[in-house]
């Protein structure tokens, strides 16, 4: 079940799974990243909007 597991086999399944897996982690990462980079960015410069 898992990679360290010594009866582990890659197969065409377990690559398409954590092919796609790792896929949307690495969007989703992306993601969050943009996300706080440009909230840190808007901060240090003033430049996000206000709320009133």
């Amino acid at each position: 079940m898992f990679p360290f597991i010594f009866e582990w086999v890659w197969d065409i399944g377990h690559l398409l799974f954590f092919g796609g897996f790792w896929y949307a982690v690495g969007i989703l990462g992306a993601g969050m990243t943009y996300c706080i980079a440009k909230a840190a960015w808007d901060t240090m410069n003033d430049s996000g909007e206000t709320h009133h």
